[in-house]
């Protein structure tokens, strides 16, 4: 790689012989966040609610490598806790609610919520992944734990 090929006017990269693309990473998250192709931003990135489309419509780009299973979720309770914990919080500052009148108002916002923001930040994550070319994007399958030779044994 060369020192002239690396830096935000670069447009491409080199290892070794084989130039490769840029991808830039803000704009492929965006663009998932958005529902939308990371690569062409103008096909549909899902299908049904949660399911990735194994190609882009538009510009067919294979979207069947990520692996964007359990981390969406964690990105989700974690952003929904903090936003339900301070209301919860400022709330019980401001007026005094019983337990049941909590639960009333919590509980559907928080499955509400979560459900909202479940879609697009998979999205992002499916950006992020193609972006960094991981699980595939990049050109070359990733090897299945199996295919690993086994250690030796002393």
């Amino acid at each position: 790689m060369r020192d002239s090929d690396i830096g935000p006017g670069a447009a491409t990269l080199h290892l070794g012989d084989a130039p490769i693309s840029e991808r830039p990473v803000g704009r492929s998250i965006r663009r998932g966040l958005l529902n939308r192709c990371p690569n062409c931003g103008q096909g549909r990135l899902f299908g049904r609610f949660l399911k990735v489309n194994d190609t882009c419509a538009v510009c067919g780009e294979a979207l069947h490598h990520h692996r964007a299973d359990d981390f969406p979720p964690y990105i989700v309770v974690t952003i929904v806790g903090h936003l339900v914990l301070g209301g919860f919080m400022m709330t019980e500052m401001l007026v005094t609610l019983s337990n049941w009148q909590h639960l009333a108002i919590w509980v559907p916002i928080t499955i509400a919520g979560s459900i909202a923001l479940m879609q697009p930040v998979k999205g992002g994550v499916v950006g992020l992944q193609w972006a960094l070319r991981m699980h595939g994007f990049g050109g070359h399958e990733d090897r299945p734990e199996d295919d690993l030779p086994p250690q030796g044994r002393s």
